[in-house]
């Protein structure tokens, strides 16, 4: 068994978060960790590019200031535990909000996970329906923070050569058109395994989804060493029993990671400018600033513009601006 230096700090990668405790990979060993009672406070400082300050105020923060795949200094303790110190710069990340604001009540960033190279937003053809809307949420948050997105359709076997395929392969080609790599999988028919692995291989992965949509079990096909949890959609109500119950990563044995997220009904997009909006569509970009509102159009009720035109003309899918008009006005 491998001991640690108690004298000095390493660098780990945050794996797994759970009632205050930590799991931090580092030199193949984990590491549970708590987190210093300094990384809870933010400080207001005077002059904080000089070479002199001092803290004027000190706020307490409201949110877990650590994700998973965060980078982070901590130092190992007698006992084999160890405290994080320090949370390292992060290259991105992908956070939500509330999904119906409340005026009244305080809210906050929530950061899902850090340092990613891509997001997998998983839907299911059937059982549970699919939410595009909730799947445009996810896609704009994504392109906020530049990740390159990949969407995974799960259960394609109960829509096959039945009623409901040509829906969904035109939902599906909506996406495809934009340029959005789009997978169709089915773990009980075996279906697109290797488009899967080849998209997750040596790269980290988070995926994100509601509850039941099939997540655990193509994940099991994959890499049985994971032995993730599987639970059906309840029979009665339609929606997906909830069996990741905390965020995870998993190292995949063919080289990569992936992060688990317990299931969501909903993504609310947090700290977007409404004004920025727009950029986050790919297919809206080649039109921003081309009428004569400029950048300053909210692409909505202006004459003339040219983002309502390209939709007119079938440019812009007709669905996509509307899921736009309605995070601007979420926004």
């Amino acid at each position: 068994m491998q001991t640690q230096n108690t004298n000095m700090n390493n660098i780990g990668v945050v794996t797994k978060k759970l009632l205050g405790h930590y799991d931090v990979h580092h030199a193949n060993t984990i590491t549970t960790c708590v987190l210093s009672a300094k990384l809870w406070k933010s400080f207001e400082v005077t002059n904080p590019n000089g070479d002199s300050h001092r803290v004027i105020a000190v706020h307490e923060k409201h949110m877990d200031p650590v994700a998973i795949g965060d980078r982070v200094t901590f130092r190992p303790v007698e006992d084999g535990t160890g405290m994080i110190l320090d949370v390292l710069p992060r290259r991105n990340y992908l956070a939500r909000g509330s999904a119906k604001p409340n005026p009244r009540a305080y809210s906050f960033e929530q950061v899902i996970a850090a340092n990613l190279d891509q997001i997998i937003p998983v839907f299911a053809a059937a059982n549970p329906r699919p939410k595009w809307h909730m799947l445009d949420r996810i896609l704009v948050a994504a392109e906020a923070h530049r990740i390159s997105s990949t969407i995974l359709i799960t259960k394609y076997d109960l829509v096959k050569g039945r009623k409901g395929e040509d829906e969904l392969l035109s939902d599906i080609n909506r996406y495809k058109e934009i340029g959005y790599p789009v997978i169709l999988t089915s773990a009980k028919a075996k279906m697109g395994l290797d488009d899967l692995r080849n998209a997750l291989i040596n790269r980290t992965s988070l995926l994100v989804g509601k509850s039941g949509v099939g997540k655990s079990s193509l994940l099991n096909i994959l890499d049985p060493s994971l032995d993730l949890k599987v639970q059906s959609v309840n029979a009665s109500t339609g929606k997906g029993r909830h069996t990741t119950s905390h965020l995870e990563m998993f190292p995949l044995a063919m080289g990569g990671n992936i992060i688990d997220t317990p299931g969501t009904r909903e993504f609310g997009i947090w700290g977007l400018d409404p004004n920025n909006l727009a950029d986050c569509f790919p297919e809206m970009r080649p039109f921003i600033g081309k009428c004569k509102f400029g950048l300053s159009c909210q692409h909505d009720e202006e004459p003339g513009c040219a983002v309502r035109k390209a939709v007119m003309n079938g440019t812009i899918s007709p669905f996509r601006y509307k899921s736009y008009l309605r995070m601007r006005m979420d926004l």
